[in-house]
């Protein structure tokens, strides 16, 4: 009985097919992108030039230690409430603003010991080397978020639409809006000035504090 030949198996085809799989799984397959902090640099000071003193009442002050706790204001917080004691400081209007003039939006308690206008209050914030990315990333988000309540508020006010979206993420309603690329010029144009407005109104100022060891 002679020997039987053994058939080749054509490997041609399981390396087109294999190509073919691993073209459809990297078309398909979603990547985590990471999402940063939006934040604006505050422009340098021209040489010579004095930087103005900040009143300690108009300075909102957050600290974070190595165990994730907060000290506001020289006070102990939950998380929970920071938001809320963020708002309350920066709408509390007590005093006037550059031009001499009462902030006549603001909805505060116009307490002396709080900030005299949202132009002039700024939010401070130091971390410790050890704080957690996630409690930094909450504390943050609690911030902006107070932020936006306001920005939100007067939005509604004044045009009918609100700043921010429920979710609040790092792109506001208005925004997306006048960013769409199929969103009408003259849409656009309106909608950046009445977020100019807005935005104006409550300056966002948080300003990062070198860390501690």
């Amino acid at each position: 009985m002679g020997r039987r030949n053994i058939p080749e198996v054509n490997a041609g085809s399981m390396a087109d097919i294999a190509f073919l799989l691993l073209i459809f799984f990297l078309v398909t397959t979603t990547f985590q992108e990471d999402s940063g902090i939006n934040r604006k640099l505050p422009p340098m000071p021209p040489p010579g030039v004095t930087p103005p003193i900040i009143k300690q009442k108009n300075l909102f002050t957050v600290l974070v230690n190595k165990n994730n706790d907060l000290l506001v204001e020289e006070e102990v917080m939950e998380l929970k409430d920071l938001r809320q004691a963020a708002i309350d400081f920066l709408d509390n209007g007590g005093g006037t603003n550059e031009k001499g003039e009462p902030c006549n939006y603001c909805k505060g308690k116009r307490s002396e010991d709080s900030s005299d206008h949202p132009n002039k209050a700024i939010i401070s914030v130091r971390n410790d080397r050890e704080t957690e990315y996630k409690t930094f990333i909450s504390v943050q988000n609690e911030l902006v978020g107070a932020y936006n309540f306001l920005r939100n508020r007067e939005a509604y006010k004044l045009y009918g639409k609100k700043y921010g979206n429920k979710n609040e993420k790092a792109y506001t309603f208005m925004d997306s809006v006048a960013a769409h690329p199929q969103t009408d010029t003259r849409l656009k144009e309106e909608l950046k000035e009445k977020l100019e407005v807005v935005k104006n109104m409550y300056p966002l100022k948080i300003s990062e504090a070198e860390t501690n060891n």
